[in-house]
């Protein structure tokens, strides 16, 4: 589930629609969790569908560590990617904004870390990386890892709309991570091998 104070709106012509702050957002705050409706697929699965829905399943779902393609039930399925996305994934089934995201700015993932199959180029936004590559998550974990380890303390300290959806075991783990008490999972559990 996306966090509850976003919305959905239209980017640009070249974007499309994207998800957006309608308040601002503390770094820290958790912006999405995985929850009981949003649905896996197994490769299995995805062969059997006619081609229309294994189109929709390519362009709104990600791959997570088991291979399965994971299709968001709300809007989630429309945060884009950036090279300075504000956003990041954990290996907890939930993300986190990594810095303050502002009312009126977009929400964004980098997709190097949701097992694409296939390179992509994305928009020029003026950084080293121009492509997003399917073993992303090898070569670029110690860098996201640093920018979680940053912010996981901050989970603790500001407001969780989402919490309810985490488990209290899985949340006794996070509030131990926070207080140094726990190492953090590396992002690189995520990672599908193509």
């Amino acid at each position: 589930m996306i966090h509850p104070k976003t919305e959905l709106k239209l980017i640009s012509e070249e974007i499309g629609y994207g998800v957006v702050a309608k308040e601002f957002i503390p770094a820290g705050t958790i912006t999405w969790v995985l929850d009981e409706l949003d649905r896996e697929f197994t490769p299995t699965q995805v062969k059997k569908l006619q081609p229309i829905y294994q189109q929709v399943l390519e362009t709104y779902s990600y791959r997570n560590n088991k291979g399965n393609l994971v299709l968001c039930w709300d809007y989630g399925r429309f945060v884009n990617h950036s090279f300075k996305s504000n956003c990041l994934s954990t290996a907890y089934d939930f993300e986190i904004a990594i810095r303050d995201i502002q009312a009126g700015e977009e929400l964004t993932d980098d997709y190097g870390y949701l097992n694409v199959t296939e390179p992509f180029k994305g928009i020029n936004e003026g950084t080293r990386r121009k492509t997003v590559y399917p073993d992303d998550l090898l070569k670029h974990h110690k860098t996201w890892d640093k920018k979680l380890i940053q912010n996981f303390p901050k989970i603790i300290e500001v407001a969780q709309p989402l919490q309810p959806l985490i488990s209290q075991k899985l949340w006794n783990e996070i509030e131990e991570i926070a207080r140094g008490k726990k190492e953090m999972e590396s992002i690189k559990s995520n990672y599908f091998s193509n």
